[in-house]
């Protein structure tokens, strides 16, 4: 046996069992890897300040949690124990107050009055309250699995923040690509996720800043729920209705049907429509702007922007990370295939 072959023998052989082992943390290792690579410049900036690897990856891991993991740990586990509190004479006396709504309209909504009806004959009270108590359950795991994969990405992101450069000049060296492509790929993949992240906290900002001020004019927590709503939005979809859907029903119950409709139109003209579809483009194009040179330029930011819908549909939360990196690296590969097709066709020319 060619030695070449015993060394590639040994070496499937040792990538599949280190697949074994460290397979319940390919997606803590992956997203860390991909936050590490998101926030390179931070880690430069406090490598710096610091002058020091150690602590500069150390603060960055610490901002990291703070900031991004802190609110949304606190909001699952605010929203768990908010659920499994809620006595079921809540969801009683919220259906009599619909039921109520839907029975005697006001004026401006009759015309609604026969559809109303339809969904009101289909309404199971029972099997409504069994479902939310199902789901308290579901968030409950849901949240302690969160909270353990956050620690987990919190310490692969150090590791990878503090080994990051040893890390690219290794797989510079190993990879059958010369040095100016895999330059090319690193440079691309780090521009989109720096795009990505910034985005992502900008945007869930933003959408939490405006309906924490909504809601903090009708007399709630203005802070609390504006962070529910920031990190909720980033759900595909229904993210927004699981924050003013309950609230709606909440002021129904209470007799205030004008703040029930106020919170409901808001929500959805203000934010779904307004924000979230027209001026968040424009943010991912202010942030790409400034972080992306004009050579980098040419990843369009509705790529980016339906990137991160895809991935929160296809993979779940961690979504937003994977699915505009897929589509980076993607889209990075084409450039290099289009590349070495002009050289290859420049050199049969000559």
């Amino acid at each position: 046996m060619k030695p070449q072959y015993f060394v590639a023998i040994l070496f499937a052989t040792s990538l599949y069992w280190m697949y074994l082992l460290y397979a319940p943390f390919l997606l803590a290792i992956t997203i860390a890897a991909l936050l590490a690579i998101s926030t390179s410049t931070i880690q430069t900036f406090f490598e710096k300040i610091f002058r020091s690897k150690f602590r500069g990856a150390l603060v960055s891991s610490f901002l990291l949690a703070i900031l991004f993991f802190a609110p949304l740990g606190y909001f699952l586990a605010t929203l768990t124990i908010k659920l499994n509190t809620i006595e079921p004479e809540v969801f009683v006396k919220i259906q009599e107050s619909v039921t109520n709504f839907i029975e005697n309209p006001p004026g401006y909504l009759m015309f609604l009055q026969p559809y109303a009806n339809d969904v009101l004959a289909k309404l199971n009270m029972n099997e409504f309250t069994s479902n939310i108590l199902s789901l308290t359950g579901t968030i409950g795991s849901f949240s302690a699995g969160f909270l353990k994969n956050a620690f987990l990405i919190i310490i692969f992101y150090f590791f990878a923040q503090y080994n990051g450069t040893v890390i690219i000049e290794f797989i510079k060296r190993v990879v059958q690509m010369s040095v100016d492509e895999t330059t090319l790929l690193i440079k691309e993949l780090s521009s989109v996720m720096s795009v990505v992240f910034y985005s992502i906290l900008v945007t869930a900002m933003f959408e939490g800043f405006l309906f924490g001020i909504a809601v903090s004019f009708m007399g709630y927590n203005g802070l609390l729920f504006g962070i529910m709503y920031g990190f909720a939005s980033l759900i595909p979809v229904v993210g927004g209705i699981l924050m003013w859907l309950p609230f709606m029903l909440y002021e129904f119950s209470t007799g205030n049907t004008s703040g029930a409709i106020f919170i409901a139109l808001y929500t959805i003209i203000v934010i779904s429509i307004i924000a979230d579809t027209f001026i968040k483009p424009l943010i991912i194009k202010g942030i790409s702007s400034k972080l992306l040179d004009d050579d980098d330029n040419n990843i369009n930011e509705l790529i980016i922007f339906f990137s991160i819908i895809a991935g929160l549909a296809t993979f779940g939360f961690w979504g937003m990370i994977l699915g505009p990196a897929i589509t980076a690296f993607f889209l990075t590969i084409m450039k290099l295939f289009e590349a070495r097709t002009i050289a290859c066709r420049e050199e049969s020319e000559n």
